[in-house]
């Protein structure tokens, strides 16, 4: 089969495509029509995420395709429609097999690309949102990074979870056009956002800041909390990980609560299950839209996680494999 390999630690531009042999079939075996990029698979290039993967390694969490094969006792078919996480490797190549329990049936109205976008973000959203920030009928949620695959997916999420209001930072006016085609109900720039949030909430403040960026506006988003207020730490795409002064929770009654997705599901078993059961009728019904991701050539996968690193993806990053 084809994949892409990283040989050595030289970055995105080391991504080489190679014949290599199909992995087992102990699992659900799937045809890869897609796979996902995400930020993760950046830093892994470059030896910098905490997971430190073998070289040579195929990169790659997410995947879209259709069952070749697969253990009577999973509920998968030869045929199925799915989508399937890795986790953290071995995505990026034309056949994976998977646990049944990283496995789950792609609505017949989501393509394969928009499936190869939706776990890794739209999971993790969830459980920022639903699961560690207690959002609640009627809040207010702001968003950083609003046109990359997290910040979409947050905007597409948000209002179907309850949220009332979605405010999208952004660092252009062209990133402002992506977070509106994602459902943002207004649009701040990064520069002087903590003025503009409490001018559009009349000076009271929101009630949940998603950030996946981190760095220099961890502050101004704490100051940019209503009482009661939850600040979600979901990665640090900008960088710099911030600190936090405690002083400024306990006198705002605000909290600062860490997101880690991939851990949380990993001590909590059936979560993901849990999970999908919750998306997959909201995607079947169109009551929230399936992402529609950026594609990008299956040989020019160096050049698709290069746009992770380089911060010039907007919205959501994949591989068209098939």
């Amino acid at each position: 089969m084809r994949a892409i390999q990283i040989p050595r630690l030289d970055g995105p531009e080391a991504a080489e495509l190679v014949e290599i042999a199909e992995p087992d079939s102990d699992g659900v075996v799937i045809d890869v029509h897609a796979a996902g990029v995400a930020f993760p698979d950046a830093l892994q290039t470059r030896g910098l995420y905490q997971h430190k993967a073998e070289l040579p390694y195929i990169p790659g969490a997410e995947v879209a395709g259709v069952v070749r094969s697969a253990p009577q006792e999973s509920g998968f078919g030869a045929g199925d429609r799915v989508a399937g996480l890795c986790m953290l490797t071995g995505g990026m190549a034309e056949v994976v097999t998977l646990p049944p329990d990283r496995v789950f049936a792609l609505p017949d109205n989501v393509s394969f690309e928009a499936g190869a976008g939706i776990l890794f973000n739209d999971l993790t959203v969830h459980c920022a949102l639903r699961t560690r920030g207690r959002l609640t009928e009627g809040e207010t949620v702001l968003v950083h990074g609003a046109a990359g695959g997290i910040g979409t997916s947050a905007l597409r999420l948000a209002p179907a979870f309850g949220a009332a209001r979605t405010i999208a930072v952004v660092s252009t006016e062209a990133k402002g056009d992506i977070a509106r085609a994602a459902g943002a109900t207004d649009v701040v720039l990064v520069d002087g956002f903590k003025d503009a949030v409490k001018e559009l909430t009349g000076g009271r403040g929101v009630d949940i800041v998603l950030d996946p960026v981190g760095g220099d506006r961890f502050t101004d988003s704490l100051r940019s909390l209503a009482p009661a207020g939850r600040l979600l730490v979901v990665g640090f795409t900008g960088g710099e990980i911030p600190t936090v002064r405690v002083n400024r929770l306990l006198l705002n009654n605000v909290d600062t609560i860490g997101v880690g997705w991939g851990a949380w599901a990993t001590t909590h078993p059936g979560y993901l299950a849990k999970q999908w059961t919750e998306l997959a009728p909201l995607l079947a019904s169109g009551a929230i839209s399936a992402p529609a991701p950026v594609v990008f050539p299956f040989e020019q996968a160096g050049a698709a996680i290069a746009s992770l690193e380089n911060r010039t993806a907007v919205g959501k990053v994949v591989l068209k494999i098939r």
